[in-house]
């Protein structure tokens, strides 16, 4: 083997070595070298460390600007901004929000932006579809029944933009329930054409303590230009009426906005929509109990004179203005169903095929057909329970005094009973509010 000869002359070669070596090396300097080239030799040492480390990290982890680095936010980032560049303009808002419990079963649809709804689908808790409509040009969709109160339902809608983009938006939501909430039922219904004593009457499902606030959302007006006043029987029932009858001919518009509006603690109202009917022909019957005779009156003018019988002297009739409210070509008449009983519980009378009879008091006051008095009775004395009775035929057939005046009557007319023997009849007995003064009507009113 070839040996390496050391001389003066030729000094043995220098080791290659690593920074890391030179940074351990306990090769000292030459003697003699200044202090200041000490410090300088180790910081370039450390230097040459530092940045061979970092060669060596690049080569492990990658080069950062080649995006090895990013972790996947770069490329989501991408995709989102890919995604709404190609997202459709249509923006669907559904009325009710996506959890609600306390919706109202009169405001829910829905409306679009920027695009056409192409299909909405609304189905109650059982997957039952409810019926409902889009608009012709598109932007929104509403139901075409009143929702039910306490029920869960689903709705989807689906729209497109003008570049046929496609848009869903989904919801389910629960109406307000029976127990956060109050109705009224009400007469008269829209588009009916009543007599000149209508009024328009609430009867509230819960007690109203908000009297108020309530009254105030209902709003009743007449193109004749009466001035309409609320009246407020108890805590459930609210009437509406002018000083005098209605002006014949008349329209009468109800407008009816509860939705959302506090009733009392944790009630609210869930109605919102516009009534209208029209007040016919007046007509107005007056019967004279001395005379036991009835003068029908249309338009002021006495139309016809009818022999009637009317209550007994042990059940006198009401006196007072009673209104016409229920209409029925045959009814049955229980005398226990309005307390008249026998020692044994059965009624003092039980006629089942009553023909042409007219309610005029909530309390059982009909003005009806007669068919099983004597007719020598009718015009000549009082034979009934409280009722007026008009000469009649059994199954209401043949031209007979009942016959004519039931189908000469409309609901809302009135009938005036004078010279009995009983009382007047209550104002809220029945739709009878006519039985108190103005004065004595304004001071009811909560507005």
């Amino acid at each position: 083997m070839e040996q390496l000869v050391t001389t003066p002359d030729n000094p043995a070669p220098a080791r290659s070595r690593t920074p890391h070596q030179l940074l351990l090396s306990d090769e000292q300097p030459a003697p003699g070298t200044p202090r200041r080239h000490r410090r300088m030799r180790r910081t370039l040492a450390v230097t040459a460390l530092f940045a061979a480390g970092a060669l060596s990290l690049s080569a492990c982890g990658g080069d950062a600007s080649a995006g090895g680095n990013d972790d996947g936010k770069n490329g989501q980032a991408a995709a989102d901004a890919a995604a709404a560049k190609n997202a459709s303009d249509a923006k669907i808002k559904v009325s009710s929000d996506d959890g609600a419990t306390n919706a109202s079963i009169n405001e829910t649809g829905v409306k679009v932006t920027g695009g056409k709804l192409t299909e909405v689908k609304l189905t109650d808790a059982n997957g039952k579809d409810v019926a409902g409509a889009i608009s012709p040009d598109g932007s929104s969709w509403k139901p075409g029944v009143q929702l039910e109160r306490g029920t869960k339902y689903r709705i989807v809608a689906k729209a497109k933009d003008s570049k046929g983009r496609t848009a869903t938006e989904n919801s389910a939501f629960t109406t307000v329930s029976n127990a956060q909430s109050f109705i009224g039922s009400y007469t008269p219904d829209d588009g009916k054409t009543v007599g000149v004593g209508m009024p328009v009457s609430f009867n509230f499902d819960k007690a109203i303590t908000n009297k108020k606030d309530v009254q105030s959302h209902i709003t009743v007006t007449s193109s004749s230009g009466q001035k309409v006043v609320g009246h407020w029987f108890g805590a459930q029932r609210l009437d509406f009426r002018p000083e005098d009858y209605w002006k014949a001919g008349s329209k009468v518009t109800m407008k009816i906005d509860l939705d959302g509006v506090k009733g009392g603690q944790g009630i609210s109202g869930v109605q919102s929509k516009t009534v209208s009917f029209t007040i016919g022909r007046s007509q107005v019957s007056t019967v004279d109990m001395n005379t036991q005779q009835m003068t029908v009156k249309r338009d002021g003018k006495t139309y016809k004179t009818i022999p009637i019988s009317g209550g007994s002297p042990e059940h006198p009739t009401y006196n007072g203005q009673m209104v016409i409210s229920e209409k029925f070509e045959q009814t049955r008449m229980d005398g226990s169903t309005v307390g008249f009983k026998n020692s044994d519980g059965k009624g003092e009378y039980d006629i089942k095929d009553v023909p042409h009879a007219m309610r005029l008091s909530a309390s059982g006051t009909f003005i009806h057909g007669n068919y099983w008095g004597s007719p020598s009775v009718f015009g000549a004395s009082g034979t009934s329970h409280g009722c007026v009775g008009l000469r009649d035929q059994k199954g209401g057939g043949g031209d007979t005094p009942g016959k004519w005046f039931f189908n000469q009557s409309l609901i809302g007319d009135v009938v005036i009973v004078k010279n009995s023997k009983d009382e007047t009849v209550k104002p809220d007995n029945g739709l009878n509010g006519w039985n108190m003064s103005w004065s004595q009507w304004q001071a009811g009113s909560a507005v």
